[in-house]
């Protein structure tokens, strides 16, 4: 068994407390080059590893309160958790990536993608100071599962913690695809695994005139904005994908104009095709007074960001929830073409999903006046009086 290693001003609180307070750290030699570094500050002292000339600060020493072994931590916690940290960066001069780095990259990498940018700045506000200096090395299971209960006991809903906590996740994978020394993803696959409560669906579908009302009260907001809910309402598509639009997507036919949707970038796939989206004439004109001046293919909107935030004063202006946000809008269109007969394969591929989402999160709501008529149509009528009760032999149908 080999040796652990002792330092006798380390080891206990005791005579960690008779050290000089002082900025430079006092060491601990792990293995050559690898150090556990003791800061001792006037409170309660910082355990730090120092390796190949950088140092990572990664929990408090357990001076004046008890170890829990993940954010306070006794000397030998603290070796070990050093080994594991140092020999993560074995082989490379650069320090292991934070959290807090971790999700900038991903915010970085969502830019460049053109996804969504608040996936990162949401995150970022739910993170603790704990959490973001952590190494995305020496995250563990328990730390994550614990700090998405908490916001779930800050009173988020489910649904918000188990997306907040999915781009957590999203940006810990992105970080281990750039970073082979990290080899922990089951702690982030199994500590933010989807919570029991959060795939209750709270789709709101709004009414014709609503839509017709939110559509109408963007437009007297601005211009821009007011054609760009337009287009989300009459499509049905998802914003990511209205902002890809060029004016060469637009085919403006008089009578049956189309727009060319590009594909999101939604699960494995992340190749992008186009798909022709029957327009109103309307609409069409509108767009074709959008490109003019643009090149053929720069976008055909401005980027905006946090699209619901500019929506909420049309939604109080209608005084309405603020639960209604532009994805409303996807849902009210899909829900649309169903009460309407459209097949399911056809408004699956309408609005870039599946027959199997569409299933799963809409059929509730076409039980009602349509679904009732085309049930009703099949009920048997046995008039105003019962058969007798005379009982035919039944036929056996060939197999």
């Amino acid at each position: 068994m080999a040796r652990r290693t002792r330092s006798a001003s380390l080891e206990n609180r005791t005579q960690r407390l008779k050290l000089t307070t002082r900025k430079k750290p006092y060491t601990a030699l792990i293995a050559p080059g690898m150090f556990l570094a003791y800061r001792r500050n006037t409170g309660a002292g910082t355990w730090s590893v120092k390796c190949n000339g950088w140092l990572k600060r990664f929990a408090l020493a357990d001076d004046h309160e008890d170890a829990n072994g993940v954010s306070v931590m006794t000397y030998w916690h603290a070796l070990e958790h050093a080994k594991k940290l140092a020999r993560a960066g074995e082989g490379s001069s650069e320090q292991p990536i934070s959290v807090s780095e971790a999700v900038n990259a991903y915010e970085t990498d969502l830019e460049a993608r053109d996804g969504r940018k608040y996936n990162a700045t949401q995150l970022r506000l739910h993170l603790t100071d704990a959490l973001k200096g952590k190494a995305v090395a020496l995250l563990t299971e328990r730390e994550l599962r614990d700090w998405r209960a908490g916001l779930v006991k800050k009173e988020l809903k489910p649904s918000s913690a188990d997306r907040i906590g999915r781009s957590l996740k999203a940006a810990l994978a992105l970080a281990a695809r750039h970073d082979k020394r990290i080899t922990n993803p089951a702690a982030w696959k199994n500590g933010l695994k989807k919570l029991p409560d959060s795939e209750v669906a709270r789709n709101v579908i709004l009414p014709d005139q609503m839509v017709a009302a939110l559509v109408g009260g963007s437009y007297d907001e601005d211009r821009d904005f007011g054609l760009l809910i337009d287009v989300l309402a009459e499509t049905g598509a998802r914003e990511s994908q209205v902002f890809r639009l060029t004016p060469a997507d637009l085919q403006d036919h008089l009578t049956v104009p189309r727009l060319m949707m590009p594909t999101s970038r939604k699960g494995k796939n992340r190749k992008i095709e186009y798909r022709p989206l029957p327009i109103s004439p309307r609409l069409a004109k509108a767009l074709r007074q959008q490109a003019t001046g643009r090149a053929a293919h720069a976008p055909l909107f401005d980027k905006m960001w946090n699209l619901a935030m500019l929506f909420s004063p049309v939604v109080e202006r209608l005084e309405l929830g603020n639960e209604v946000t532009p994805y409303a809008l996807r849902h009210s269109s899909i829900v649309r073409q169903l009460l309407k007969g459209v097949p399911t394969r056809v408004v699956a591929a309408h609005h870039d999903t599946s027959v199997q989402m569409i299933e799963k999160n809409y059929s509730r709501c076409i039980i009602g006046d349509p679904s009732d008529a085309l049930t009703r149509a099949t009920l048997l009528d046995f008039g105003t009086s019962l058969p007798s009760a005379v009982v035919a032999p039944l036929v056996r149908l060939a197999s």
